[in-house]
């Protein structure tokens, strides 16, 4: 029998975001809980994925210039937009071994939109 593989681990951290967009003729706006999940393979030095410090810092990064305001003043569509420029901005702050898994918005209603990285 081989030796085992290593074990796959998840860290997530996640941030309040409140934005708004256009949705045909009518404005939403909407309170997402977004949350980035990290894996990898084994664990760190210090038992860990990542340095949730580091992570929620880029996260804070990402996300201050969007608190409030609107979507197409960003040149961003809608959520899912927002979304993929989130997985564009985090995945270079990751760093390897681990990789980001995801990221996914979370409306008040429960609704979650997730783009995989």
């Amino acid at each position: 029998m081989g030796t085992p593989s290593p074990l796959r681990f998840e860290a997530a951290v996640t941030r309040p975001l409140s934005v708004v967009f256009q949705d045909g003729d009518r404005w939403e706006g909407h309170d997402y809980t977004v949350e980035v999940v990290t894996a990898r393979l084994g664990l760190d030095g210090f038992d860990v994925v990542v340095d949730f410090r580091d992570l929620e810092a880029a996260l804070d990064r990402s996300l201050a210039p969007l608190q409030g305001r609107l979507l197409s003043d960003l040149g961003l569509a809608g959520p899912l937009a927002l979304a993929h420029r989130l997985v564009a901005e985090l995945a270079p702050c990751v760093p390897t071994p681990a990789r980001l898994q995801e990221v996914a918005l979370t409306d008040g209603t429960g609704r979650r939109l997730a783009v995989r990285a």
